[in-house]
Parts: C-alpha cells; structure tokens; sequence
C-alpha cells in the first residue's frame, strides 16, 4: 500500500481532440481532462535515434489514485515535460493505479 503523502507531484491529464482537416485526416490538439497528485518515479532511461534526430526517451512509472478512467490515449504533462502513457494496471488493492510512462528528450 502506498503512503497517500507520496502523492506530491501535480501533474495534468490531457486528452486528445481531433478535428477533421479537410483532407481526409484529422488535426490532434490536446484539452486538459484532469488535474491529479502522482508519485514520479524516474526508471531507465535509453538512447535512440528517432527520424533523424538523435535523443533519449526517460522510462517513468507514475502512481495516483484509481479515481479516473484513462486510458493509453491521455498523456500527463508537467510544465513542458510530457509523459506518455505505456502501460496502465490497478496496484493490489485497487485504490491506486501503476502507469509506465515515457519522456522523449530531444
């Protein structure tokens, strides 16, 4: 079980819209849905080259409470820092939810 006073990072769970552009595709922007207290917890992190562009992509695994429907298409954000979701599973005993999480660094 997780101690509630861990919960001390705020972070803004977005959602995606997507708008038709006239072309036969959509137009995503992203609208806040949420704004929780999560535990962050850095995890590996890994080098990559991604179109042409070389970075690294930082592995998280956030905890909140299980309050909230999500799902792998929101992201939380944190100021710039945009974390994508990976993975999302209930903790033992299902007042909170796990998430793997990643963070692209360019």
């Amino acid at each position: 079980m997780i101690d509630p006073g861990q919960l001390k990072t705020r972070l803004v769970v977005q959602q995606p819209v997507e708008t038709p552009d006239g072309q036969g595709g959509v137009t995503r922007t992203w609208t806040t849905f949420a704004t929780v207290w999560a535990q962050v917890t850095p995890l590996a992190a890994r080098r990559e080259m991604q179109a042409d562009a070389d970075g690294a992509t930082q592995a998280y695994r956030i905890v909140l409470r299980s309050n909230l429907s999500l799902t792998l298409q929101h992201r939380f954000s944190d100021g710039a820092r945009v974390y994508r979701i990976v993975a999302i599973r209930d903790r033992d005993d299902r007042r909170f939810i796990e998430i793997d999480a990643e963070v692209r660094v360019s």
